[in-house]
């Protein structure tokens, strides 16, 4: 599949999973918290197109609201991590010295820990909650972008036009954000793609483990962690939210690497 098509794709399969995530109370044909005790585990239905779960519950109406969770989780989590890292690693890239050194060695330390295993402790330590689930995959994912921006800044702060802007007493406030960022948004823009995909999946991973939003909210994490007892009698139960998770990160995943072709210059 050549770029084109992926970026075609993953924009389509994005657009629905963002109409479902922004429209959701008016797409949901049911209120995701009704319970109907009485049709339990009942399997896919004109009435219930998706089946419910084992409390009744329209399993449509929560993957629409589960959407929101991972929407908000992906947008928010990528939004303060790349805005630290790009932080983290400007400073470092353009000043050098000790202060490249210094930053450099805390991301090494946190590079020392395995990003997943981080994030379950500082959740359990936090408490579940979506807010704390934010916090937790924020602080393990600003070391990616701060390694990103601080590689691409000391490629392009030696080039002519940063010297010509020193030359004419252009700050390092001006220089950073008016003539290197511009310059180095590229890689940024699809790492952040790929950042918002990986965010999905920690947030669904810690709500399967019970260490993501608290319950009765729909999260697609949770809906898997409440079906995997009835895989055999009622399979739709960890089908549907599977299905959605794997969706959205394909989405994102295509975008990513369609971006990545498009925006590469060797590539052309």
């Amino acid at each position: 599949m050549n770029r084109d098509k992926r970026i075609t794709l993953g924009l389509i399969l994005l657009t629905l999973f963002l109409i479902a995530a922004l429209f959701a109370p008016l797409l949901a044909p049911y209120d995701p918290f009704d319970q109907q005790l009485k049709e339990g585990l009942a399997p896919p239905s004109a009435e219930h197109p998706l089946g419910q779960d084992k409390l009744g519950r329209d399993l449509l109406s929560r993957i629409l609201y589960g959407a929101r969770i991972s929407l908000w989780v992906g947008v928010a989590t990528v939004t303060i991590s790349l805005t630290i890292g790009c932080l983290v690693g400007a400073m470092a890239g353009f000043f050098g010295g000790w202060l490249d050194e210094l930053f450099m060695r805390l991301v090494d330390i946190f590079l020392a820990f395995p990003g997943i295993l981080l994030a379950i402790a500082l959740a359990a330590v936090l408490g579940p909650s979506l807010r704390n689930v934010i916090i937790a995959l924020s602080v393990m994912g600003w070391v990616g972008y701060a390694r990103l921006v601080r590689g691409q800044i000391l490629v392009v702060r030696e080039l002519d036009y940063v010297a010509a802007a020193r030359a004419l007493g252009a700050g390092p406030l001006r220089i950073i954000t008016r003539h290197l960022f511009p310059n180095i948004a590229a890689p940024i823009i699809v790492e952040a793609t790929f950042g918002i995909a990986g965010a999905i999946v920690t947030e669904a991973s810690l709500s399967f483990l019970g260490l993501g939003v608290t319950p009765p909210t729909p999260s697609w994490g949770a809906m898997l962690s409440d079906g995997r007892s009835f895989l055999l009698l009622a399979p739709h139960l960890t089908a549907v939210p599977g299905l959605a998770i794997m969706s959205v990160v394909m989405a994102l995943n295509l975008l990513g690497d369609g971006l990545r072709d498009r925006m590469d210059v060797k590539s052309r």
